[in-house]
């Protein structure tokens, strides 16, 4: 293996091919190594790993290192989420912490995600700071551990549970009057993950009724990959509908993604929540100043901001960059198409647990479903509809991405391209209101391909178009 590199959010690879215990001590140690560098080495890293498979051998794997290098370890007593992760690192004033998750990746994934001091993802120049110091490891130089007894007889790992004190957390920034109040019913569906007893134990507590799914533990996730989608939420679907319950809610492998079921069974894409949501949180906190999306992410958060008054920071995809807008106190909300959110006062952390209880307080107190907010929404600031396809990557795909960064067309769909952005690969602006973007994925061997059109007609135009002008040179 000639080297290992970050992507959007971590390392990610396959179980016993590149994911191996032999790396894990590599990349830990290209992190104890940065820590220490930083001089905050002693203030302790929090480790954690999610659902999978050996998932907690690996996490031993990772303490091991940390304690060979005069870093102390809690190691959290059972399968974390994400964002839980980054709680405590802040609350406890921790050097950082390391999660073992693939996040939404399929079951034969595993990855490493690094969490500095500060409580966000891993910047850019961070990450890259640890590739320099993994890249002599990969070529021979020695890796430094102890054995997992020795670790533990010598103080340098200590059990940890993280979750009762995040719940409490949860609860100064979720209305748990408001949710008590509205006496709705929730069915839930972690997806065999994280947040088994973390958002349903919340719901709980606020007064909501609720039925839960597939709340165990399953390294394989059904057989599907642990993302909340229209399609891997079939039975989220049809239980809503068929217990007649208000709402549904969903997290990922990690619990850093939301999803969310109208009433009627209805999925509701990622994008259309985000919407309603900041309209709902700008109005019930009186908040003002700004908020930040990314640049794959619907405009529709653009016109809810101008119609409150707030305005809107533009970031390349990957929540770390909208999470240092967070940790900075620029913007009080940020949230991104892949079903990520966070809010001022929280973590700076994508986080599915607080999306889920903010959009159940959302249709408690309003007494709506999530379409007639869409409805209203649309009816105030004007609708916007959006799309995401991903396509499989290889050399001539990736020889037209590059074409078309740099030759951009001057005409796109039958409209005129007023502008185009090149923060995160290639963004066509158009004079209808319309956009197209295309950027290869940080996280897994595809292109992404996004558009948003005023009408679904108009955006189905928009995607096909997109696939022309990928296929384009090929034909």
């Amino acid at each position: 293996m000639e080297s290992i590199k970050f992507g959007t959010s971590g390392w990610r690879a396959v179980v016993a091919d590149e994911f191996t215990v032999r790396n894990i001590r590599i990349v830990c140690q290209g992190i104890a190594q940065y820590l220490r560098q930083q001089k905050i080495a002693q203030q302790g890293i929090l480790i954690g790993y999610d659902a999978r498979f050996l998932g907690e051998h690996f996490a031993k794997v990772v303490a091991e290192v940390m304690a060979a290098h005069g870093i102390p370890c809690l190691l959290c007593n059972r399968d974390t989420p994400t964002p839980t992760i980054s709680y405590h690192i802040l609350a406890r004033k921790l050097a950082g912490g390391i999660n073992i998750s693939a996040s939404h990746n399929p079951p034969e994934y595993n990855g490493i995600k690094f969490t500095p001091s500060w409580g966000g993802p891993a910047l850019p120049e961070t990450t890259k700071a640890i590739e320099l110091r993994i890249l002599p490891l990969l070529h021979g130089e020695f890796i430094k551990w102890i054995p997992w007894e020795r670790a533990k007889a010598e103080g340098m790992v200590r059990n940890f549970d993280p979750q009762t004190d995040y719940l409490k957390g949860l609860q100064q920034l979720v209305d748990q009057d408001r949710l008590r109040n509205g006496r709705i019913r929730v069915v839930f569906d972690p997806l065999y993950g994280t947040t088994r007893n973390y958002l349903d134990e919340f719901l709980r507590q606020s007064g909501a009724k609720l039925a839960v799914l597939h709340h165990w533990r399953d390294p394989y996730f059904g057989g599907l990959r642990p993302e909340p989608t229209d399609e891997t939420l079939k039975d989220l679907q049809e239980t809503v509908r068929t217990e007649r319950a208000n709402l549904g809610l969903a997290t990922d492998g990690d619990g850093d993604r939301f999803g969310v079921v109208d009433a009627d069974g209805t999925y509701v894409q990622a994008n259309h929540i985000l919407a309603v949501l900041l309209d709902y949180l700008i109005k019930s906190r009186q908040w003002s100043g700004a908020v930040a999306r990314s640049v794959a992410t619907t405009h529709l958060i653009d016109s809810v901001a101008a119609h409150h008054g707030l305005s809107v920071h533009e970031t390349p995809v990957g929540f770390k960059f909208i999470a240092e807008l967070l940790s900075k106190g620029e913007v009080v909300f940020g949230g991104e198409e892949s079903a990520g959110l966070s809010i001022q006062g929280h973590v700076p952390e994508k986080d599915g647990i607080l999306a889920g209880a903010l959009v159940a307080e959302m249709v408690a107190f309003t007494g709506k479903t999530i379409q007639e907010l869409l409805s209203d929404l649309f009816q105030r600031v004007g609708g916007l509809y959006s799309q995401r396809t991903d396509l499989t990557t290889g050399e001539s795909m990736e020889d037209q991405i590059k074409h078309v960064v740099e030759h951009p067309p001057a005409t796109f769909a039958g409209a005129e391209v007023s502008k185009v952005n090149k923060m995160d690969g290639c963004k066509l602006l158009l004079s209808d209101g319309s956009w197209f973007l295309i950027r290869p994925s940080g996280t897994e061997p595809v292109v992404r391909c996004y558009g948003e059109a005023k009408t679904p007609e108009r955006l189905k135009d928009i995607m096909q178009a997109g696939q022309g002008l990928l296929h384009s040179r090929n034909r």
